[in-house]
Order: structure tokens, then sequence, then C-alpha cells
């Protein structure tokens, strides 16, 4: 955001266009990181039985840091002359990292799904606690920092170095006896009907190879209709989270902003939505290792995501600013916010955590990476959708 302005000399009047830019940055930014997400989970899909689940893992590593690397020579760069074409390069650098992200992530929860359940949940829980450190960081930052540029590239480097360190960990995964076990291969996925209980772990449900064992293409049908409901909840949660947040949420402002104290001015934004939420967000899902109540076939799990959509009216009747076209704010306390933050964040964790758990363990082990990497569609289909839908909502307020 401080890239995307003209800080070198004073404004001389209003940019109608670069003020378009700076109000709707978060919006045009979760649209170019989910969009292009659903094509390469298409091709992930694909190539499930093509490519080996390592080289598609160390391949999109290889990917995000390299733009990492770009992204940090830059935060040195002086932008202030182009920041149209700073902009142009930043939304480029997303949608490559976005894909590359989602070839990653869906094929380590693909490879997980062949794993007992409390591995897949350590690894989605692990998700939000990259988002909770990264919060805390930033306060920390904002509380010791004076300097926006080396507060970027100390996170950017500290980025890189870790993405660095997950590369040199992956490699070591296949060393360890206990996911060598887990990431034996099986047979090819034979076509099923999806009304019989196959569950992976059984030890009576042989995986039986048939005519269609030659096929590198998982089937996707059986996987669609078996997963139907619980694809159903993991998209609306994610619609209704990616339509709230970060778009909504990083507009909503103190109402004693005026007063100038750091928690209404420096502080309100980064603790009542980054860390509040993030860290919700990783209760939630850390609550699944212990509770996993309703199960993947009751009609309980569906009407609970449903009932998240009461929370877009009540963020919109916060203090959110601009207001254009609704100019009532009902909430007259900045207690609202986080309370609302909090309940998004858990709900979202919690709810999107046992759903994708359930996923590949509703269906035999040799679809299990692959029906991971449809959970990931999911995902990524209730982000694009609600990151597409955001961008409207926020021109409607």
């Amino acid at each position: 955001m401080f890239k995307l302005g003209n800080s070198s000399s004073p404004a001389t009047g209003e940019d109608p266009e670069g003020s378009d830019i700076l109000n709707y940055f978060e919006s045009y930014l979760a649209v170019a990181s989910t969009v292009p997400s659903m094509l390469c989970l298409v091709a992930n899909f694909l190539l499930v039985n093509r490519v080996a689940v390592h080289i598609r893992v160390l391949a999109s590593l290889t990917v995000i840091l390299a733009i990492f690397m770009v992204i940090t020579a830059l935060v040195k760069v002086d932008t202030s002359s182009w920041t149209r074409g700073f902009f142009a390069v930043t939304i480029v650098c997303m949608v490559i990292l976005s894909g590359a992200s989602t070839v990653f992530s869906s094929s380590i929860y693909g490879m997980t799904g062949s794993f007992p359940m409390r591995n897949s949940q350590a690894l989605i829980s692990g998700g939000a606690m990259g988002g909770t450190v990264s919060a805390v960081a930033s306060l920390v930052d904002l509380a010791a920092s004076s300097d926006v540029r080396d507060s970027a590239l100390a996170f950017f480097l500290t980025a890189t170095i870790f993405l660095v360190l997950c590369m040199g960990l992956y490699l070591l995964l296949s060393r360890l006896e206990y996911a060598r076990y887990y990431m034996r291969p099986v047979l090819a996925a034979r076509v099923f009907s999806g009304e019989e209980e196959l569950p992976q772990d059984s030890p009576g449900v042989p995986l039986v190879a048939s005519r269609f064992s030659d096929s590198h293409t998982p089937p996707l049908r059986p996987i669609l209709k078996k997963t139907a409901s619980l694809g159903f909840c993991v998209t609306y949660v994610f619609f209704i989270t990616s339509l709230i947040y970060p778009a909504v949420c990083t507009n909503i402002e103190s109402l004693n902003k005026d007063s100038g104290s750091l928690w209404t001015t420096k502080f309100f934004i980064p603790l009542t939505t980054f860390l509040l939420y993030n860290f919700a967000d990783l209760c939630g899902r850390q609550l699944t290792a212990w509770i996993q109540v309703p199960g993947p076939n009751s009609k309980a799990l569906p009407g609970f995501v449903l009932l998240r959509t009461c929370l877009i009216p009540l963020f919109v009747l916060c203090n959110y600013q601009p207001r254009v076209h609704l100019k009532t704010v009902v909430f007259q306390s900045d207690v609202y916010p986080a309370l609302l933050s909090s309940l998004l964040g858990l709900s979202n964790g919690y709810l999107s955590t046992l759903a994708l758990l359930y996923g590949p363990k509703i269906v035999p082990r040799e679809l299990a990476e692959a029906t991971g990497v449809v959970m990931s569609f999911y995902v990524c289909l209730g982000l694009t959708l609600g990151s597409a839908c955001s961008t409207l909502l926020v021109h409607l307020i």
C-alpha cells in the first residue's frame, strides 16, 4: 500500500485512478490470488497419476521462491514515479505466486490424505499457525520499526529463508520410515458407484484394480458424488470468509479514531482484523483434534455453514469507511468488530477443517490423493467466488 502512493512529492490533486487502486487494493489482490488457482487445481488433478507428488511439490516451491526473490529485490526500488506499473507487477507476481502455492498446498494435502487423520489435521492447523505468527510479527514490527521499507525487506527475507528451509525439510520427509509407510504406492483407483461405504483404513477393503487401472486420470465423477455435501460446506465456508476478510474487515475503523491514540489508529486494524481472526482460526482448527462433530453425513454441518451468512450484514453495519451508499453505522462500539472477527475466524477454522478432514477419509485409499486435490478445488472455488463478490460488496457500501 505504501509503495502504491507517490510519497516523493506532495499531492497536487486527486488522482481518481490511483485512489481507486488504493481504496480497493485488497479486493484486486484477492481476485488475483484466487482466480488463477482454479486453473492450477484442474491441472494438478490431471497430473496426480502422471507426475510424482515430490516433483510437483519441489517445482512449485522453486517458483514461489523465485517470486519472493523478485519481490524482495523490489522493496528498495523507488516506485513513486511508476505506481501503476508497480501495481501491475504486483498483480502478475500474485497470479504466479497463487498458482504455484495452489499446486504446492493441494499436492501436500492430497499426499496427507493417505496419512492418519491427525496428520491432515496438523497440516491444516499449520496454515492458521502461519497466519497467526505473521500477524504477531506485524504487530511487533509496527511497535518497533519506523521505516516501512526496512520492515518489508525483513518480512520478505524471512519468508525466503523459510521457503528454503521448507524445501530442505520436504527432502528429508522421504527418509522417515513413518512417512515412507503411508506414501507407499497403491494400485490404481478402480471405479466405484459412490453409494457404497469404503473407508480407506478398513482391512476388509481390498485395493482392487480394474480395467480402468491403466488410466492416468483419477475417476472424477465418483469423487464428486461422494464429496458433494462436504464440498458444498467447504465452498460456502470460504465464500463467506473471503467475502468479508480482508476486503471489509480492513476498512472498519475505530469509532474513536479522532482521539489520536495508538490503539484507535495504528494498532486497531492489525489487532481486531489480522491477529484476532488468525488466532481464532487457529483455535477453531485445533479444536478438531479433540472434537469432531457434526459427522461427515450429518445435516447439521451444512446448517452451521449456512448460518455464517448472518455475519455479512453484521460486519457491514460496523464502522466501515468510506461509506457512500449505506450511511448508517449500527454498532457504536469498537468491541463489535473484535467479537465478529473472532467469530468469523473460529467458525471458519472449525467448520472448514472438519469438512476437509472428512473428504479423503470417505473414499478408498487409492483415491485419497485425488480427493485431496478435489477438496482443495472446493477451497479455491469458495475463495474465488467470495473475493469476486467482495469487490461488488465494497462498492455497494
